[in-house]
């Protein structure tokens, strides 16, 4: 292994320290990740505390002490029905990962013996004991409710495993200026192009990335979103402006198999290249908010409520499951806020 990490409390704030000999790749790599910080009073990179950098960093997933026998039998079991429903990998990865650290500390008892109690404890004496987030903790309650709900008979009440108390934190958006200086950073046509469409139509990185040119329907003026998250297809409209750049940029670069390529025609455009092409933009346009390519499909949802779009439209645009994701973005739009009137301006 190239790197250790390990977490740390930075500016009383949670993070995980990567540390590794002086490499040009690795720096390179670590810069493209979300969140990623230098210190210099520690002389170490750090990133959020997040579940999926646990997982990525191997921080707490894989507990010293492994699952019995009976749980590693398990845990292999869980994995085949999480493959035969066609789960994504990542959430196969993740689930089995925290089935592994739940079971390891059940270690020395019966699978079958487990009750909600014993769910409480390992919140208590695990979750919180570690200072785990809230999101691991969710993450946490939602692979052992389906593990128990789909492969064993046992003593766990379903409907009584509580989640965690949700954190409210409101999304991150920039103002209509500041995404017009970030689309307009780049000369070059295709950092151009990938970053308006993410905000056009705001995209989620790994769907602009999946585009293919048959998934454009410029006589229908829309856009084809196909296999998103969920295993969801969607559409989204197409605006003749973009539609436009999209033309140019078609000929100009003649894709073969994605919309978006790298130096390999026929293979996709890469995903921490895309992330890099946005921190260059966010220079070249003076802007040192901490943004990132979601903060762009944050703002064209903000923006669309506040230019009076329908929330129900929004959530369909988004691929929202729940009404309730959606509406996240009234706590952030200005537009009613913002004809409110201060006590002070009367004094």
């Amino acid at each position: 292994m190239l790197w250790k990490a390990q977490l740390i409390t930075h500016r009383k704030e949670k993070r995980i320290a990567v540390f590794f000999e002086k490499d040009a790749e690795l720096i390179s790599r670590i810069k493209q990740l979300e969140g990623s910080r230098w210190s210099q009073t520690l002389g170490v990179w750090h990133l959020p505390d997040t579940f999926e950098y646990r997982i990525k960093f191997k921080i707490h997933s894989t507990p010293k002490v492994l699952p019995s026998t009976e749980g590693i039998l398990h845990i292999q079991k869980f994995k085949h029905w999480l493959l035969s429903k066609r789960y994504s990998d990542r959430t196969i990865t993740t689930y089995t990962e925290a089935l592994k650290v739940f079971l390891s500390f059940y270690r020395e008892k019966p699978i079958t013996t487990i009750t909600n109690d014993d769910v409480i404890r390992f919140n208590n004496e695990y979750i919180l004991e570690h200072q785990l987030s809230s999101s691991y903790q969710n993450q946490m309650v939602n692979a052992i409710k389906l593990y128990f709900a789909t492969i064993i008979e046992s003593k766990i009440e379903m409907d009584k495993i509580h989640r965690p108390k949700r954190e409210k934190v409101l999304p991150n958006v920039l103002s209509k200026e500041e995404v017009k200086l970030i689309l307009n950073a780049h000369s070059n046509r295709k950092h151009k192009m990938m970053l308006s469409l993410i905000y056009a139509c705001g995209l989620r990185c790994g769907e602009l990335l999946a585009l293919q040119p048959l998934h454009i329907d410029s006589k229908r003026n829309i856009i084809m979103i196909k296999n998103a998250k969920g295993k969801k297809d969607r559409i989204v409209p197409l605006s003749p402006k973009i539609l436009v750049l999209l033309r140019d940029y078609y000929t100009t670069f003649k894709p073969q198999t994605y919309l978006f390529e790298g130096n390999i025609k026929g293979q996709p455009y890469d995903s921490r290249s895309l992330q890099q092409v946005m921190k260059q933009a966010l220079v070249k346009a003076g802007i040192t908010k901490p943004a990132t390519l979601h903060w762009l499909r944050h703002s064209f949802a903000t923006h669309l409520l506040e230019s009076g779009t329908d929330l129900r439209y929004i959530q369909e645009l988004l691929g929202h499951n729940s009404s309730k994701t959606t509406e996240i973005y009234t706590h952030v739009s200005t537009k009613s806020i913002q004809q409110i009137k201060s006590p002070f301006d009367y004094l």
